[in-house]
């Protein structure tokens, strides 16, 4: 049986090529990481937003909005959309876009693919550069949870609306971009990333017990882009000593489908997430995720890439 063996490693691009292949290939890295003050939350980000308290403050309102996470990377944002009505036609220059649907139904029109309807539980996708647009079907509101990137402002095809309204000192003009993929064109959807998944249907319907499909999907995963569902059984919560692991520069977030997840994040404490909740984590903060006790839970993992760099503590053999 083979043992872990830890390599001490300085780090610089340099004495990383000066190690041997086989020495790369060993199960744990130790090394020197900088460690900063953990970056502070400040609104409207919040280490975890209900979705009770964000309802109960909308509570009689047809159309309303609720800005959720506001950071360099990420804007996400509670919509919620009126029966009979839509949005225009737009897209996204450089970022995929993300919902999940909450309530209602809405009918997506994204270029290239079947017009399709999405209920609860829906995660959506739309490439950079696709132009999309989306109407409440149904007598009912819609509802969704919207991720796009942070300070960025939607284009729109020029479809007869007129020039949009800027914000934030930002105004509109017109533009023109190549069709090929150096410096324009639309991205694409690949065996990666899809349209949508329905994920009471195709993942609870068929996996009640979370003991038959991988507990680690990706549903959005590209270089700049990461939505990963990750689904178990319950687990005893872990002592305050597994602290988990932070990000240099990155932040993280998650939206909770299904059952209770429980985060233990450093200067915030243990807290438990529920179904339609969002915890967010900023840079150089200790984090914990794990799946609460007696049940089965779900949380979507949104951070800048697979392979984005967790520091776990040097006893923790690079786990947690």
């Amino acid at each position: 049986m083979k043992t872990a063996s830890i390599v001490v490693v300085v780090v610089s691009a340099a004495s990383l090529l000066a190690i041997p292949a086989a020495a790369q290939d060993r199960k744990v890295f130790i090394s020197w990481t900088t460690k900063g003050a953990p970056v502070p939350y400040s609104a409207p980000n919040k280490p975890i937003t209900r979705i009770a308290d964000v309802l109960a403050k909308h509570k009689g309102q047809a159309d309303w909005s609720e800005d959720v996470i506001q950071t360099e990377r990420y804007h996400a944002s509670w919509i919620q959309m009126g029966a009979g009505k839509k949005t225009r036609s737009q897209f996204y220059g450089d970022d995929r876009t993300a919902w999940v649907v909450w309530g209602g139904k809405i009918r997506f029109h994204i270029f290239g693919q079947q017009p399709f309807v999405a209920s609860k539980g829906f995660l959506v996708q739309v490439p950079l550069r696709v132009p999309y647009w989306m109407e409440t079907a149904g007598d009912e509101p819609s509802l969704r949870f919207e991720v796009t990137r942070g300070g960025a402002l939607p284009s729109y095809p020029l479809d007869g609306g007129g020039q949009p309204s800027g914000q934030n000192g930002q105004h509109y003009v017109r533009i023109s971009y190549p069709p090929r993929p150096v410096g324009g064109g639309m991205g694409t959807y690949d065996a990666d990333n899809k349209p949508y998944l329905d994920f009471f249907k195709e993942v609870v319907e068929a996996d009640p017990t979370a003991i038959k499909l991988p507990r680690l999907h990706f549903f959005m995963k590209d270089a700049d882009n990461q939505a990963a569902t990750i689904r178990g059984q319950g687990v005893a919560i872990p002592p305050d000593s597994n602290k988990g692991h932070f990000h240099i520069a990155n932040d993280e977030f998650w939206f909770i489908p299904e059952g209770k997840t429980a985060y233990l994040i450093e200067s915030v404490g243990l807290i438990t997430a529920g179904p339609g909740d969002v915890v967010l984590v900023p840079p150089n903060r200790w984090h914990r995720a794990s799946f609460a006790p007696g049940q089965v839970d779900t949380r979507i993992a949104f951070n800048r890439s697979p392979s984005m760099l967790h520091n776990y503590a040097e006893d923790a053999g690079g786990t947690q």
